[in-house]
C-alpha cells in the first residue's frame, strides 16, 4: 500500500500503488529507507513475467535496486523483504514511459481551466494506462533525496484520485501530452508533475549554471534551499532519461510594444529560433505565439488553449525522443533569404501556408550599415506573394542598400488566434519568430 512503513522501512515517498516505472531498454531503479548494514530483496510477481533483483544492502539508511530491464505491460506486484524478516508491497505496477512535467503557471494551469473541460475531463476515465502523479512543492524538504509530502500519489486517472483529490485540478498540458503520447504507443505511460508558477528562471537552473553565472542567490535567498532544485534531484534518483521539453512563451498585452517577450522566445532557443539545436540537441518545444487568449479569466498570460500546446509538444517528443520517422513537429524556417531592388525573398525549409499581412515581417533600416538591434529603426515589410516555400516582402519603407536585418513576429502579440501569416502547408505549427542581421559586429 502507499506510504507503508514498518520499523523505517519503506519505499521512498514517490513510489505507491498504480505507478508507472521505466520500461527497457532502461532498468527501473527503485529505493527506500531502512537499518543500517540490513538486507533488501526485491522481486515482481503477478505479472506475465517474474524480475527478482540481487540482494542490496542499507547504507547510511538507504536502499537502491536496478531491476532487469521490462518490457511495457503489467499490472505486478512490487515487493521488498528486509532480510526475510519484514515486507512491503506496492501492488498494480505498470511499466512503459515515464514523463516529468516541470514548470511554471501554465503547466501548472489545470484541466478544470482549459476550453470545453468538460468534455476533456469526460475523457479521463478511457486512459487507465496514463498515470499521474503530483508533489507537494509547498511542504517543506526532510533531506534533499526524499519528499516530504505527495499532493497527488500515484493514481489511475478517475474523477476522484487516491488521497481525496480531484482530477480537474491536475495539469492539462501534462496529461493531454501524456494521453497524446498513449494514443500512438499503445502502452503505458506515467506523468510526474513538478509545477510553481511564477518561479525565477533561477529556480529551475543546475548548481553548476548558477556558478557559471555568479548566482547564488535569489532575492535574497540562499539558492541551495530551493525546492525546485530538490524536486528535480528527487525524481532523477529515480528515472535517469530525459526530454527537455519547452514550451515556447506565449503572449501577453495584445497592443504591447515591448520587445520583453520576442526577446525571451528568441533567448529560449539559445538564439537559434528553433529547437533542437546545436545546443540544445535533445529538446524540443511548442510555439505557442498564435494562441493569444485576451479574453482568458485568468489572464492572457494564462491561455486556455492547452489541447493544441500538448499536441504540439507531442509532436516533438515523437520526432525527437522516439525517433519515429515522417512526423513533423516544427514549423516553417528560413533556409536562405535573398535582397534586390525591389523586395527580400524568404525561402523556408519546407512547404508553406500563408496569408496576407502588411507588418508581420520587418526590415531594419540602417544607413551606416551598423549592425541591428532594438534600438534600430525597424519597419513593416508588407508580404506582397507567395510560393510553395516562400514568401516575398516588400522593401518599399527601406532602399535596398539600406536594409541591414529582417524579423518576423517579433512582438509579444503577433498575430490573433491561430491567424498568424506563415504555417506549415498543413496548417498546424506556425513559423516561429526570427531575426535575421545581414552585417556582422566585424568588417
Amino acid at each position: 500500500m502507499y506510504g507503508v512503513k514498518n520499523g523505517g522501512f519503506r519505499f521512498a515517498s514517490y513510489y505507491g500503488d498504480h505507478m508507472v516505472l521505466q520500461k527497457a531498454p532502461e532498468r527501473a531503479v527503485l529505493w527506500g529507507y531502512g537499518p543500517d548494514d540490513a538486507e533488501v530483496t526485491v522481486f515482481l510477481s503477478g505479472g506475465p513475467v517474474t524480475n527478482n533483483a540481487p540482494a542490496v544492502s542499507v547504507a547510511a539508511g538507504i536502499w537502491k535496486v536496478a531491476l532487469v530491464p521490462m518490457e511495457a505491460g503489467g499490472p505486478y506486484n512490487l515487493t521488498a523483504v528486509l532480510q526475510n524478516n519484514h515486507s512491503i508491497t506496492i501492488t498494480d505496477v505498470l511499466f512503459g514511459d515515464v514523463w516529468l512535467c516541470g514548470g511554471q503557471s501554465n503547466m501548472a494551469f489545470t484541466t478544470s481551466q482549459v476550453f470545453n473541460a468538460s468534455e476533456e475531463l469526460a475523457l479521463v476515465s478511457k486512459f487507465p494506462q496514463v498515470r499521474i502523479f503530483m508533489a507537494a512543492l509547498e511542504q517543506s524538504y526532510t533531506e534533499l533525496t526524499d519528499m516530504a509530502g505527495v499532493e497527488v500519489p500515484w493514481s489511475v486517472p478517475t474523477a476522484k484520485l487516491l488521497g481525496g483529490g480531484d482530477f480537474k485540478h491536475y495539469s492539462a498540458v501534462c496529461w493531454m501530452f501524456g494521453r497524446h503520447l498513449y494514443n500512438v504507443l499503445k502502452y503505458p505511460i506515467g506523468l510526474v508533475t513538478s509545477c510553481w508558477g511564477g518561479t525565477p528562471v533561477e529556480a529551475w537552473s543546475s548548481p553548476r549554471a548558477l556558478q557559471h553565472c555568479d548566482l547564488d542567490r535569489i532575492n535574497g535567498r540562499n539558492l541551495d534551499n530551493v525546492s525546485l532544485q530538490d524536486v528535480i534531484h528527487c525524481c532523477l534518483r529515480c528515472y535517469v532519461d530525459f526530454v527537455y521539453i519547452c514550451p515556447e512563451v506565449s503572449t501577453y498585452r495584445k497592443a504591447s510594444l515591448s520587445e520583453g517577450f520576442p526577446n525571451i522566445r528568441w533567448h529560449q532557443t539559445a538564439d537559434y529560433g528553433f529547437a533542437p539545436n546545436l545546443r540544445m540537441k535533445n529538446t524540443f518545444m511548442a510555439v505557442a505565439m498564435d494562441l493569444g487568449d485576451e479574453m482568458s479569466p485568468f489572464g492572457s498570460i494564462h491561455p486556455r488553449d492547452k489541447q493544441d500546446v500538448a499536441y504540439r509538444l507531442s509532436l516533438g517528443a515523437r520526432a525527437v525522443a522516439y525517433g519515429e520517422e515522417g512526423v513533423s513537429f516544427q514549423g516553417p524556417f528560413p533556409s536562405r533569404v535573398l535582397v534586390n531592388d525591389q523586395y527580400i525573398n524568404v525561402t523556408y525549409d519546407q512547404r508553406v501556408s500563408v496569408t496576407q499581412s502588411k507588418d508581420i515581417f520587418q526590415i531594419c533600416c540602417s544607413v551606416v550599415r551598423a549592425p541591428c538591434d532594438s534600438l534600430s529603426l525597424w519597419v513593416p515589410a508588407p508580404i506582397l506573394q507567395w510560393g510553395l516555400s516562400a514568401v516575398q516582402v516588400s522593401t518599399n519603407y527601406c532602399s535596398m542598400n539600406n536594409v541591414a536585418g529582417l524579423r518576423y513576429a517579433w512582438r509579444d502579440w503577433p498575430c490573433d488566434f491561430k491567424a498568424c501569416p506563415v504555417y506549415s502547408a498543413d496548417g498546424v505549427l506556425p513559423a516561429p519568430p526570427f531575426t535575421l542581421i545581414r552585417w556582422p559586429d566585424k568588417q
